[in-house]
């Protein structure tokens, strides 16, 4: 990719802020053409998102308060990868199943990747893997909890209900929106089974 005519080269790194979470940075950038900009960069480790589709044919959504947004928003399960100790971060597949468990109370027995996508490449280099779960059983008591700062309403929704939602604009989340289309077209192919 060096010979891309549109690669911007990197000139120098500003850090704002340092979150538990995120990085705010200023890149000043070159372009190929030896035109200097900047870019303004929200770092992020990465995150997961899961299409939970129960044996009653139900995909398993949350309702949360999402305070950039001013409302509360009705979205697939979904979290951001851990970042361990020595700098690397959670596996993917782990953190999606650590998700799932947290946000709903469930364990998946059956789980497939759907493809990985970039939130916002605009601000943020956030890359959300997105899964499909299916052979859903209740983790019971025993299992993981949201964490302390999350207050979710978990919400069954029939899937051709949540489908239509999605396809009306009565989901506004773009991850939730990307599942389901594409779980869906996995289930009009016929690869995709809820047992």
């Amino acid at each position: 990719m060096s010979d891309d005519p549109l690669r911007e080269r990197l000139i120098s790194s500003e850090v704002l802020r340092k979150s538990r979470i995120l990085e705010f940075r200023v890149d000043t950038i070159e372009t190929a053409d030896g035109r200097r900009s900047t870019r303004d960069i929200a770092e992020h480790p990465g995150a997961v998102a899961v299409v939970a589709i129960d044996h009653e044919d139900r995909v398993l959504m949350v309702r949360q308060w999402r305070h950039a947004t001013g409302g509360a928003l009705l979205e697939i399960p979904a979290g951001t990868l851990d970042r361990h100790p020595d700098g690397t971060l959670e596996d993917p597949a782990i953190a999606a199943a650590r998700e799932l468990e947290e946000e709903t109370g469930s364990r998946a027995s059956s789980w497939r990747h759907l493809g990985s996508f970039y939130t916002a490449p605009g601000f943020t280099s956030e890359l959300m893997h997105l899964y499909v779960a299916t052979g859903l059983t209740s983790s019971h008591e025993d299992g993981l909890h949201p964490d302390e700062d999350e207050h979710l309403e978990l919400l069954p929704v029939p899937f051709p209900d949540a489908l239509a939602m999605a396809m009306r604009g009565d989901i506004h989340d773009a991850k939730s929106m990307v599942g389901l289309l594409m779980a869906a077209r996995l289930r009009d192919s016929g690869s995709l089974s809820n047992e």
